[in-house]
């Protein structure tokens, strides 16, 4: 039997879904007739007398066709304009039960109106009475056939599904419970919420707990996830709650901010694993309006490394503040088709220039800022990653030093209103040679700017910490060991780092470009550093999972030490002075480092272009060394090439010394022969 109904429901979900419409409206329109019919016998005084089998004909002599006609006439058109026969039966939940009593009422208000008072051919008690059998006949038979469905194709049942919170029983809450109505891998069993009178009440079928009660929640409803719904709650808040979370052995999953939700409708697509910028001690810095347009809007904007983490975002940010054109320079070819693309989406009516370009290449740079009548530069060109720059000094000096000296007297000689540099907390008292190139670029800039006279571009610094989930941030593979099962990968257990979303630091770059004149540097207030350990620890806890270590042997997920990389430090800073000034922003601060004349700068930049031309690393970390006073390298040359050829040396120098010994040999032996000769 459960073979045949299963076959039955395969050949059904097979058919065409106006084979499958026609079907419905034929059953309703059966639904009519019979509930007239229960109608009219309900009425009947035989219904209760039946005995005999021949008295069942006497159901049938009240009953007036014409009612039941008219029925079918107004319910079709009624429950097709209310959408009932575009549902998709399998799926329809609590909220058809709204849309078919809401059909049915204004069913049952035409078909009382018309049969009784319009045209007269339906008796009272039959025109209040029909419509309300009518509306549980419906309802049963949807019900019947996701019922029927379920059982025989099968979807998942309820008890296998994972047992679902909602917290928040706000707009938001209510239409994430309607969006997992139907879905097959979750089922809600409440709402939790902080508001004390809503404790107790139901909503959408769901009780509304404290959260004070979740432990208790847990054990008795088996709970192994909470979804936040709360799009408009602000940062400090969201953290008390996600901290209270922390505690349990949960995975969090959240939704969207409010400015993401564009049409304000909520669906389960739209929920994500919780975003780690929600685990920052701070609020996220708000933008100045005012500073943000500035030196965009209606204006030509041009962005070096368009395709990576901070140039795709700050070009994301620029097409918003609607600039008159947008220029994207970038070396990688996919990158800057993938970010091409995406921006095209954005804004349909702007003009949007990709150039495959090197930005060490100065006159290649002035063709384009003269062609193109370039407004303002964003220079975010720059390779980044600690251990790849320290394993190939030559080609990240070369990159971040020379490309960021060549958009710079390009901008000059070109009359570029404003140049931005994009820089890294790293390059303060660095200990790797990518903050070593980072501070170098910035000497650059002062350099430049101070050494020009009469100049009109005006020049700008920006210092930053990590961005979470850019590429080669440490987040992304954090949350990628997580999901394999572990270990978590760490330095050092004390190491931290100052963090920051990737939209303020696009937001902080397009703001201090507008402030900037001088070449000054200007630096994030970013609250407090974050240890990195404790960033583990909470990450592992929101997906569900607990950290194995000495006080919890058997936890999910181990923390693997690894020790400091190359160049790696347990500590960053954003000032190498002290006393930052204020500027208009209260969240921006604006460094007092000094800088060295341009004349001086120049014979060592030289020096430095032809020993990275000759591949000399030794030479370019010594230089690099007295330049950059504060610079002091905390671990040994890690570079391919340079350890490459130093095992060539080393070989060579073992040959010849073998060889050597082999003649002194060879030279010994014959003179004995010589001697035995004689």
């Amino acid at each position: 039997m459960s073979n045949y109904f299963k076959e039955f429901s395969n050949y059904t979900l097979s058919l065409h879904r106006y084979t499958k419409r026609s079907i419905a409206m034929i059953t309703d329109a059966f639904l009519c007739i019979l509930c007239t019919w229960l109608a009219f016998t309900v009425r009947s005084k035989y219904w209760l007398t039946i005995k005999p089998e021949i008295e069942i004909l006497t159901l049938f002599e009240d009953f007036n066709l014409y009612s039941a006609l008219i029925s079918v006439m107004i319910a079709i058109p009624i429950f097709w304009l209310f959408g009932l026969y575009r549902t998709i039966f399998r799926y329809t939940g609590f909220s058809i039960f709204f849309t078919i009593l809401m059909s049915s009422l204004v069913y049952g208000l035409l078909y009382f109106t018309i049969g009784v008072y319009g045209i007269q051919l339906v008796p009272r008690p039959i025109g209040f009475f029909q419509p309300m059998l009518l509306f549980f006949a419906v309802l049963s038979s949807r019900l019947a056939v996701k019922y029927l469905f379920e059982v025989n194709v099968g979807f998942k049942k309820s008890f296998d599904k994972k047992k679902v919170l909602v917290y928040g029983a706000g707009d938001a809450g209510r239409q994430l419970v309607s969006a997992l109505e139907n879905s097959p891998e979750f089922k809600v069993v409440g709402f939790l919420d902080d508001n004390e009178q809503l404790h107790k009440q139901i909503l959408l079928g769901q009780i509304i707990y404290s959260p004070l009660k979740l432990d208790k929640l847990i054990k008795s409803k088996n709970i192994s996830l909470v979804f936040l719904a709360l799009p408009t709650t602000n940062r400090s808040k969201r953290n008390k709650i996600i901290g209270k979370l922390n505690k349990y052995k949960l995975e969090v999953k959240t939704l969207p901010s409010i400015s993401e939700i564009v049409d304000g409708r909520i669906t389960v697509s739209d929920i994500k694993d919780l975003n780690i910028d929600d685990l920052l001690n701070r609020e996220q810095v708000k933008p100045d309006l005012k500073l943000l347009n500035k030196n965009i809007n209606s204006k030509i904007v041009l962005v070096t490394g368009a395709g990576g983490s901070i140039g795709s975002e700050l070009s994301r940010q620029i097409v918003k503040l609607k600039p008159n054109k947008l220029i994207l320079l970038e070396l990688n070819e996919y990158a800057l088709y993938k970010i091409y693309e995406e921006l095209l989406t954005l804004n349909k009516n702007l003009k949007i220039v990709s150039l495959l370009v090197n930005v060490q290449d100065q006159k290649k740079l002035e063709t384009i800022f003269e062609t193109f009548k370039v407004d303002t530069v964003y220079h975010a060109a720059a390779y980044k990653h600690v251990p790849l720059v320290e394993e190939n000094i030559c080609e990240g000096v070369k990159n971040n030093v020379f490309g960021t000296l060549s958009v710079a007297m390009a901008s000059v000689n070109k009359d570029v209103s404003n140049l931005v540099l994009i820089s890294s907390d790293k390059a303060v008292r660095p200990t790797n040679i990518m903050g070593a190139s980072k501070r170098l670029s910035e000497l650059c800039m002062q350099g430049v700017y101070w050494n020009t006279k009469d100049i009109s571009t005006n020049f700008s610094i920006v210092r930053f910490g990590n961005v979470l989930e850019s590429s080669g941030s440490v987040i992304p593979k954090f949350k990628k060991q997580i999901k394999e099962g572990g270990p978590v990968t760490l330095t050092h257990e004390d190491v931290t780092r100052y963090f920051m979303t990737i939209t303020e630091a696009a937001e902080l770059v397009i703001q201090a470009g507008a402030m900037g004149k001088h070449s000054e540097v200007f630096v994030l207030d970013m609250g407090d550093s974050i240890k990195i350990k404790d960033l583990i620890y909470k990450m592992v806890n929101l997906s569900g999972f607990t950290v194995r270590d000495e006080k919890n042997p058997s936890g999910d997920i181990a923390i693997k030490i690894t020790g400091l990389r190359s160049g790696e430090k347990l500590y960053e800073e954003l000032l190498i002075g002290d006393n930052p000034e204020k500027t208009d922003h209260f969240k921006i601060k604006k460094a007092n480092d000094s800088f060295i004349p341009f004349s001086e700068l120049k014979k060592d930049l030289h020096e430095l272009r032809n020993f990275l031309d000759a591949n000399k690393i030794k030479d370019v970390k010594e230089i690099l060394e007295r330049l950059i006073k504060l610079y002091k390298s905390n671990s040994k040359i890690v570079d391919h090439i340079y350890c490459e050829k130093s095992i060539i040396r080393k070989y060579e120098r073992n040959q010849s010394t073998n060889t050597d010994n082999d003649n002194e040999l060879s030279n010994h032996k014959d003179s004995k022969i010589i001697n035995l000769i004689k």
